[in-house]
């Protein structure tokens, strides 16, 4: 099928307490990995790319990956753009073809945030692609992305008046998550994801899923988290599959080889995050 927006896919979650879980994606056979892990559970899937991945190879270059992956599969999979650092390149995703986009002011003030992230909801609007925002600072670092030291955490009371004001389709939430790897475990601020809950009506997306016990993460979807991203468990999966190959054939020199032990490796992760959402078999 084709790429499909993440509008429904959030909205029904939300409706059946469950999370779509979206993997971050650098390569062809991160793709399939996550195409293949998503079919055999029957669950809708997102896939994203960061400003630095991107960078890396362009945003045509990914989304002809999704594009591809998407019609030959039969579950939905959306393509998003994940930490869209500026509005130029929030706009270049959406006349490129994402079907779903992030727009990241969380580092500006209160008020430029809102004016960020509504100039991006209001040029999408006419195409229908739907906007996540995210209010709060969460901290780590991955990829380009540097949230400081420790985080400054989401306002419920902000939190109504940014959805209000900007119109966005989900609000990413900092409740104690980071990027990138913990150095302990993470311990969340659950009960201020349900205040949050209790005045957004739009989808919650949880951001650094990676290294969070999955425990929590269930209970954050019962709290109201739709949507769950994971991007350096990937990249870790990705590498230990490859490791494997060469540590065992040094001498190997075809690509495919390592290739498919790095997809297998990864689509065994998704395969797990997929049950640990609640997704598997609600792709309709």
């Amino acid at each position: 099928m084709s790429l499909v927006t993440t509008t429904e896919l959030l909205k029904n979650a939300q409706e059946g307490n469950y999370a779509i879980g979206a993997f971050n994606v650098e390569n062809m056979e991160m793709v399939m990995a996550v195409i293949q892990a998503a079919e055999e559970l029957n669950s809708p899937v997102i896939l994203q790319t960061t400003p630095s991945t991107v960078k890396y190879a362009g945003l045509d270059y990914y989304l002809a990956n999704a594009k591809v992956a998407a019609e030959r599969a039969s579950v939905p999979v959306a393509m998003h753009l994940d930490h869209g650092s500026s509005f130029e390149l929030a706009m270049q995703a959406l006349r490129t073809g994402y079907t779903s986009i992030m727009i990241d002011g969380s580092h500006e003030s209160f008020e430029d945030n809102i004016a960020l992230s509504k100039a991006v909801v209001d040029a999408s609007r006419p195409s229908g692609i739907p906007v996540e925002a995210e209010l709060g600072k969460v901290g780590g670092k991955e990829d380009d992305l540097d949230g400081g030291e420790g985080s400054a955490y989401t306002d419920p009371i902000e939190a109504k008046i940014f959805v209000d004001r900007t119109g966005v389709s989900s609000l990413a939430i900092a409740i104690g998550t980071a990027h990138g790897l913990y150095k302990g475990e993470p311990k969340l601020d659950l009960d201020r994801l349900s205040e949050i809950r209790e005045v957004v009506s739009v989808p919650l997306v949880l951001h650094g899923g990676s290294g969070i016990p999955d425990e929590t993460i269930i209970e954050s979807i019962r709290r109201g988290i739709c949507k769950v991203n994971y991007a350096t468990e990937l990249r870790i999966a990705y590498s230990e599959g490859v490791k494997k190959v060469l540590n065992e054939n040094p001498e190997t020199i075809d690509p495919k080889k390592y290739g498919a032990e790095g997809l297998k490796c990864v689509k065994e992760f998704v395969k797990q995050k997929i049950e640990v959402c609640g997704s598997n078999g609600k792709a309709c």
